[in-house]
């Protein structure tokens, strides 16, 4: 979710105007997902790389973060959205930290929507977690390392609940994934939008939606082969078919 900073800046505003703006952008963009039958989405709220910018603007996000999810829990919870978050979260202050886990409690047995923050993430630490638990655990006898597969290192992951994404959308027009997912974005498609991320409303989560409708998966094999398999446009086609008017 990128660009609150430069939308406001553009509008003469303080950039943390652009993060409160950015609230209105996930709110919409959560009810649609909800709305579609979307199972997962992942908002990448906050960056193990974002601790170096201003103290400033660090606290006045954290404040931020802190009323929105305290706003949130109880429409998230209204519309079965089941809230979970991946991260090192232990470095939240401990106000968020103890509302993002309450919020995640209470959400928990919803079944709809699962919404993921991603909080004081990033690929390579997610990764770096991973390795020392496998170490860890290679080193007591718990795994054989000659057992250590992608699947094994997937299972250490923060995200071993969750399938990997389908679709990645990219906003404020750059062309880098900005250490997020770096294992679980390996096949997935990626949609770059222009526009600031508080700008991005459910219209254009619709046409990139469509974008994706348009692509064919093949996941190292040839066109000719996905087409045997039937696995080309994919699961997010068969279920989308209404918004890109198929009649599939």
């Amino acid at each position: 979710m990128d660009g609150n900073g430069r939308w406001a800046q553009q509008r003469g505003m303080s950039r943390i105007a652009g993060h409160q703006e950015g609230v209105e952008s996930v709110r919409d963009t959560v009810e649609a997902c909800g709305q579609l039958g979307v199972k997962y989405l992942t908002l990448y709220a906050f960056s193990t790389e974002n601790w170096k910018r201003p103290e400033e603007e660090v606290s006045l996000l954290m404040r931020l973060l802190l009323r929105a999810i305290r706003d949130e829990t109880d429409r998230l919870y209204r519309n079965n959205v089941r809230m979970q978050a991946i991260g090192d979260i232990d470095r939240l202050p401990g106000e968020v930290r103890n509302e993002l886990l309450e919020g995640i409690q209470k959400t928990k047995e919803n079944n709809g929507l699962t919404l993921v923050l991603a909080l004081s993430y990033s690929g390579r630490w997610d990764l770096v977690q991973a390795v020392r638990r496998i170490t860890r655990d290679v080193a007591d006898g718990s795994i054989d390392h000659a057992n250590v597969c992608e699947d094994l290192i997937g299972s250490y992951l923060s995200t071993a609940a969750m399938p990997d994404p389908d679709l990645l959308i990219r906003t404020s027009g750059e062309f880098r994934i900005s250490n997020f997912l770096l294992w679980q974005l390996a096949y997935s498609e990626m949609v770059i939008t222009e526009k600031y991320w508080p700008s991005f409303r459910r219209g254009d989560l619709y046409d990139a939606i469509r974008d994706y409708q348009r692509r064919e998966r093949r996941f190292g094999l040839v066109s000719e082969q996905v087409k045997r398999t039937g696995n080309g446009k994919g699961f997010m086609r068969r279920l989308f078919g209404r918004v890109a008017g198929s009649e599939e």
